[in-house]
């Protein structure tokens, strides 16, 4: 089972090493990073890169294809070279999967139109345009395409996709040996938990926090 991390500036590295951490032990699985071409690519911090290991014209059919976020997203969902890639390799994937802003990449390949779909919160008014339906759901399901909410919930929309791949008891000892059981020490990680005053700020300053300059 072929499992392609789309990669490509700027993107938030959490959004591809969550997934990339648990999917990668599934039995069978190879996960590879693509990218335009091969070789390092810097994600939105600017301190930490990801290596490609191929790129894109190299796997044209993988089992999954993994879209993160981040603020190079805004690029991406209108880069001719990654929405054709796409719309290839969702062709014959069996699951097509998005993290964070990824669901706008996925949307500018014209691939969620007519489906449920989520991104961040902050972005979720942008996937109408594409012909998606926003939901403020942490992992949403519509067929064959998976995609989750900010960041951190792309650990959440692996074990999702673990369970219907491999089976409760998979995901349960994958979840366990990650050892993922969350404890935050605040209850302010969703707009509707949050303070308001907080999420009043952040919903000022969404443009900026979506698309940083480089």
């Amino acid at each position: 089972m072929q499992i392609a991390v789309l990669l490509y500036d700027r993107l938030t590295t959490l959004d591809a090493i969550g997934p990339y951490e648990l999917l990668g032990r599934l039995p069978g699985a190879e996960v590879v990073f693509v990218a335009k071409e091969p070789g390092p690519v810097m994600g939105d911090q600017g301190n930490l890169a990801l290596v490609a290991e191929k790129a894109l014209g190299d796997v044209p059919r993988p089992d999954i294809v993994l879209v993160p976020g981040g603020p190079g997203s805004r690029d991406a969902m209108h880069d001719p070279e990654i929405l054709a890639w796409l719309r290839a390799a969702d062709a014959a994937s069996t699951w097509t999967t998005s993290v964070c802003t990824g669901s706008l990449v996925l949307g500018g390949a014209g691939l969620l139109k007519g489906r449920r779909a989520t991104s961040h919160w902050l972005a979720l008014d942008d996937l109408v345009p594409l012909g998606a339906e926003p939901t403020g759901e942490r992992v949403v399901l519509d067929g064959k395409y998976v995609t989750a909410a900010g960041v951190s919930s792309g650990i959440d929309m692996a074990l999702h996709l673990i369970g219907r791949i491999a089976g409760d008891e998979t995901a349960q000892t994958i979840q366990l040996l990650t050892e993922y059981d969350p404890q935050p020490p605040y209850d302010a990680g969703s707009p509707e938990k949050a303070p308001a005053a907080i999420v009043a700020h952040w919903r000022g300053k969404a443009e900026k926090v979506l698309v940083q300059e480089p």
